[in-house]
């Protein structure tokens, strides 16, 4: 049957508390049909939406995640949320290190790796995004931007917590809406040096990692990234704030996907 495939979108600065729930609702009822041992959906919206979203949204086929997170239980951090806010809702997972929280808002690998550890302490599933820069990749160092990042995300990360890593390689210079996207086969190479570092960091438990491909994912590409042997899932963004127009590219990347086995 091969491996689960992994779909998800971050809703980012986007979609009110109703637009929200009803997002979810139909992704939820256009995907439902497709059994979730095949594959796994997530979405990550804005704070203000978890509540609502939380207790309005049928979580047996959607998880549900944050968006950022600190790295302290309680304190004097104003403005910032705490892990132990995040587990009073109930959430599946926790995003950290998105390329936007890296470059606009200068959060250092250091300070991601003190994220990654509270939200596996708080018994989050922990979804660490990296990915390089314009500037990198053109001096040829993208796989040791990469390497950096990870080697740090996960320092001092014991390989009992492997079940509830998840990593999202967003290229920066593919994301948003004047992003260009990387080609399957740059996204193969970045994701084939992204596997063997996390086998350095964890040994043979760093393989059960799902690595998804995020930026300028789209219908034109979808299906030419997912049947990639290194790529375990689209971490989607614009491309996936329809209901409608996501469940179809979900369908026929999971088709794809299938046909590329036979």
């Amino acid at each position: 049957m091969g491996k689960k495939l992994y779909f998800g979108s971050n809703l980012k600065m986007y979609k009110n508390i109703q637009d929200t729930v009803s997002y979810l609702q139909d992704l939820v009822s256009y995907t439902k049909d497709i059994s979730r041992e095949e594959i796994e959906l997530f979405i990550i919206p804005s704070y203000t939406t978890l509540e609502s979203a939380v207790s309005k949204t049928d979580r047996a086929f959607v998880k549900l995640g944050a968006q950022n997170m600190c790295w302290e239980d309680e304190g004097q951090f104003t403005g910032e949320i705490s892990p132990l806010m995040l587990r009073e809702l109930g959430l599946d997972l926790v995003m950290i290190g998105h390329s936007e929280r890296r470059h606009v808002f200068g959060e250092t690998d250091r300070e991601e790796n003190l994220k990654v550890k509270a939200a596996l302490k708080h018994g989050f599933t922990t979804l660490l995004c990296i990915g390089e820069t314009a500037e990198e990749k053109n001096y040829g160092i993208s796989p040791e931007v990469l390497r950096t990042q990870l080697k740090v995300g996960f320092h001092d990360v014991p390989v009992s917590s492997v079940p509830h890593i998840w990593v999202a390689y967003e290229p920066v210079w593919s994301i948003g809406v004047n992003g260009t996207p990387a080609s399957a086969e740059y996204a193969e190479e970045m994701h084939q040096v992204i596997k063997k570092c996390l086998l350095e960091i964890f040994g043979e438990a760093g393989a059960d990692i799902p690595v998804l491909y995020g930026g300028s994912v789209n219908p034109g590409n979808a299906e030419k990234l997912i049947v990639q042997p290194s790529i375990d899932g689209l971490f989607t963004g614009r491309a996936a704030w329809q209901a409608d127009k996501f469940n179809k590219l979900i369908r026929d990347a999971v088709l794809a996907y299938k046909t590329s086995l036979s």
